[in-house]
């Protein structure tokens, strides 16, 4: 009885595998904060890029981090490097908030929400087996670490009605692109501070700005100064890299009453 138990303890496990490599949604991973998943829908373009969402479904009274969480927090994080035919993952950021936990301010999101992901395949028209592994953070009173490796086959059932509605939805939450009357640009500044002005339709007092630290910066939260119709915010840099980066910029969110943009900042 002893051996034939165990070979059915293994074949479940085995067949569980399976069932999760062949959903185009991976199986959810349960942590004390809530449960995360991957989804994806539709075919790869030609460039072999395919939509998709990881899903962070927090329970009430838990938040996680938006791409840049502060000097202590625990930023989304996806690795593909497992997977098969699967070169990259791009993930997007909704706009988050700012939040207080009595340690410290930090930006991210107080509700279910849905990271939108572009993979990219190494061979497009070729089979892929998206196996990742997800890191980020849940917290209530204190945060915990959470750790998953979810498996899906993208190709299993890409027209699934429910899993589109969720990636484009997630989609639709993006910031638009910056623009003239709705966007930041750097003034000049000094070594210590990067000095931004924004521009936002509607009240001055909705306006907040969210610069990323990549690259080898890290910045401190934001003073803002309103003046003469001018918005402007100066961002303390705790850390800078020792060359200058060959990156396209620093990545920027502004939200206002009207909703959010997104853009790039140089580096300074």
């Amino acid at each position: 009885m002893r051996i034939l138990t165990t070979f059915g303890l293994a074949a479940a496990a085995t067949l569980a595998a399976t069932l999760c490599a062949s959903a185009a949604s991976s199986a959810w991973h349960d942590s004390e904060g809530g449960r995360i998943r991957l989804v994806t829908s539709g075919q790869p373009d030609s460039a072999g890029r395919l939509e998709g969402v990881l899903e962070v479904a927090l329970k009430p009274g838990w938040k996680t981090y938006w791409r840049d969480p502060g000097d202590s927090g625990v930023p989304p994080q996806l690795d593909v490097s497992a997977s098969t035919n699967i070169s990259q993952a791009a993930l997007s950021f909704p706009p988050p908030r700012r939040h207080e936990d009595g340690y410290g301010g930090w930006a991210g999101y107080d509700h279910p929400v849905s990271l939108p992901v572009v993979f990219t395949l190494a061979t497009p028209g070729s089979p892929a087996v998206i196996d990742a592994n997800v890191f980020l953070g849940m917290c209530e009173t204190i945060c915990i670490p959470v750790q998953a490796s979810l498996k899906l086959d993208p190709s299993s059932a890409p027209n699934d009605a429910g899993d589109a509605a969720l990636v484009q939805a997630g989609f639709s939450a993006l910031p638009a692109e910056a623009k003239a009357d709705f966007g930041a640009k750097a003034l000049p500044g000094s070594h210590e501070a990067l000095v931004v002005e924004a521009t936002a339709p509607g009240k001055a007092s909705a306006v907040d700005l969210f610069v990323a630290g990549e690259n080898g910066f890290m910045f401190g939260p934001p003073s803002r100064e309103e003046s003469g119709g001018k918005i402007t915010f100066r961002i303390p840099v705790l850390d800078r890299p020792a060359a200058p980066p060959t990156g396209a910029g620093l990545p920027y969110t502004l939200t206002g009453e009207t909703g959010a943009v997104q853009g790039l900042l140089p580096y300074p």
